[in-house]
């Protein structure tokens, strides 16, 4: 019993489990990228036009990414704490929308429901600083596939919980509402004791590269598994049994991760003090991180990097390390002396606190290009539903689903491929997301023409690089910035994300849909009592809200997207030539 009982304290404090339990924290935390499917429900319950629609799509935008109560709390708060807060958030805000929708409470003013939805979606912000701040921790020297990974679970979760609804086998979309309001929570209560920092600079493992291949390996599986799912739903009528058996399968691959620390739990031998100290120390040519400098830092003083010889970061590691000390010492001479005041400024590749980087141009850089890309990929997301039923689609909940997908695979492979890009050429990340901006203005052209098969393929680029977004930026921020206070900087970060979509859908998209909706409702209703302007204010007309049909719907607001994400792209350049030599540093004992 002695043996077993050791065996069950090395799997609850196994950070493998952790990650484990925050993948699945994270592939329920994605409520926000639901809403493209929520929102047509909403409109047709309430009577909405598309500029109410909007205003609720930016208050979802504004809960879903304005955290700072959460991670100044996160520093605070235990991880349980956190959790639980979360949850009820999700469940008040989603279980009163549910109970307004089925018209078992009265509707509420406009603004009233845009509050209520801020603080449903505001839920998730505290999954995701939890599972996200927890798991750098536990695995502080793999940023850019944890993040990835993280990430990438949270936009899945739409198509998860779609699938899931599809079980239940009935025609009321207000269901949907219901498992939004009832399942993350459920989730997170269930896991608040698991995920927990462990101490994962402690517990460096030589099989970490193998799980986190595995763990790719699911992924991909998963989103393949899924995409052909959803495309054979949307083509083929299948049986209720069938649907079940493909459910059954999607939670076996969810599950399946769960093997990972069962494994390395029943392998590993039992470590003494040495034997983990040894593990605890760098192997030759692992990275030099900013959290590894916390452990053994070299520390440079801000006059001395300023005023260093170019020539010195070209020197071999231990000569540079000699020359700069040589340096500081002449300054903490001169500084006894009274004639040099010292002044300790960090320098990109330490902590930063958010106020100091606020004032960093790098830091704005980052956050505009940010803006630009993920804002305009966000509008795609909460407008989605009008965008097919625009185009000849009756169910928009094919390419909601198949956009968490893409996300999903943009998060997971902008991780890899960004960390490929520093580690083996200490480039610097935003050279990947210059890249994956430039495939998302080539999406937003795409469904400004409208051509047949386009929506899947704008879908599909759209996806793919609003999900890299979230991978590369969070992980470039913590090796500029720091991680010692990562989760302030993340959540002002994260604040992009509504302002972009308030531009672009609450004051392009919108008000162009509306317009060209009026147009078409004045052409289909000239012989009307009501003018179609009246019929506006009013939100509704003989059959329902306004509708708009047609390419031109969004043609011109996908047009101005697509511009943008191109200065966006050239941003994300900018900030590659400004870090190169960073990179260079941080990254240079990898080539070595």
């Amino acid at each position: 019993m002695g043996k077993v009982g050791e065996r069950l304290r090395a799997f609850s404090t196994n950070r493998w489990l952790v990650f484990v339990a925050a993948m699945w924290l994270q592939s329920m935390a994605g409520i926000g990228y639901l809403f493209g499917a929520i929102s047509p429900v909403v409109k047709a319950a309430l009577g909405y036009n598309q500029r109410q629609v909007a205003a609720l799509g930016v208050a979802k935008d504004l809960g879903d990414c304005v955290g700072f109560f959460a991670g100044s709390l996160s520093a605070v708060l235990p991880s349980w704490a956190m959790l639980l807060i979360g949850a009820a958030q999700n469940f008040l805000g989603y279980g009163w929308l549910w109970l307004i929708v089925t018209r078992q409470v009265p509707p509420l003013h406009l603004w009233m429901m845009c509050v209520l939805i801020f603080v449903g979606t505001n839920g998730e912000t505290y999954f995701n600083t939890t599972a996200l701040v927890t798991c750098i921790q536990n695995f502080p020297k793999s940023r850019g596939p944890t993040v990835g990974i993280m990430k990438g679970f949270a936009g899945l979760s739409s198509a998860i919980l779609t699938q899931l609804y599809a079980v239940m086998h009935t025609p009321d979309h207000a269901t949907l509402v219901f498992m939004v309001a009832v399942g993350p929570s459920l989730v997170a209560i269930g896991l608040m004791f698991i995920i927990r920092p462990v101490g994962g600079h402690r517990q460096v493992r030589p099989s970490d590269k193998n799980s986190f291949m595995f763990i790719y390996t699911i992924c991909l599986l998963l989103a393949s598994y899924l995409v052909g799912v959803m495309l054979v739903q949307d083509f083929m009528q299948l049986s209720d049994n069938m649907v079940n058996f493909l459910t059954v399968v999607l939670l076996i691959l969810l599950i399946s991760p769960i093997a990972i620390p069962v494994t390395l739990t029943l392998s590993s031998k039992t470590q003494h003090p040495t034997e983990e100290a040894l593990l605890s120390e760098p192997s030759k040519g692992e990275t030099s991180t900013s959290q590894e400098k916390e452990d053994q830092p070299e520390v440079i003083l801000s006059e001395v990097e300023e005023q260093k010889p170019k020539d010195i970061d070209s020197l071999p590691p231990s000569e540079r390390r000699k020359r700069i000390a040589e340096l500081q010492t002449k300054l903490v001479q001169a500084a006894a002396r009274g004639g040099v005041r010292i002044r300790r400024q960090p320098h990109r590749g330490e902590n930063f606190t958010l106020m100091q980087a606020l004032v960093k141009a790098d830091f704005w850089l980052i956050w505009f290009s940010l803006l630009l890309g993920s804002g305009s990929g966000l509008t795609v997301i909460d407008n989605l539903g009008q965008m097919s039923q625009s185009v000849g689609f009756k169910d928009a909940h094919i390419f909601v689903s198949l956009i968490s997908i893409w996300n999903f695979l943009g998060r997971v492979g902008g991780g890899y491929f960004s960390e490929i890009v520093v580690r083996e050429h200490t480039y610097p990340r935003h050279i990947a997301l210059a890249i994956a901006q430039m495939l998302m203005a080539v999406g937003h052209f795409l469904f400004a023409m409208a051509w047949p098969g386009t929506m899947y393929i704008g879908t599909f680029l759209v996806g793919l690089g609003y999900g890299a977004h979230w991978a590369i930026v969070p992980a470039a921020v913590s090796e500029l910035f720091g991680v010692k206070h990562f989760g302030a900087m993340y959540n002002f970060l994260t604040v992009a994300n509504p302002a972009g979509s308030l531009v672009f859908s609450g004051l392009i998209a919108s008000n162009l849909y509306d317009y060209e909706a009026e147009k078409q409702a004045q052409q289909h209703h000239m012989t009307a009592v009501q003018s179609p302007r009246l019929l506006h204010n009013m939100g509704l007309f003989a059959d329902g809200p306004l509708k708009c049909e047609g390419s031109v719907c969004f043609y011109i607001s996908s047009l101005i997207m697509s511009a943008f994400c191109v200065v966006g792209a050239g941003l994300s350049l900018l900030i590659v030539q400004r870090t190169k030599r960073v990179y260079s540093h941080l990254y240079r004992s990898v080539r070595t």
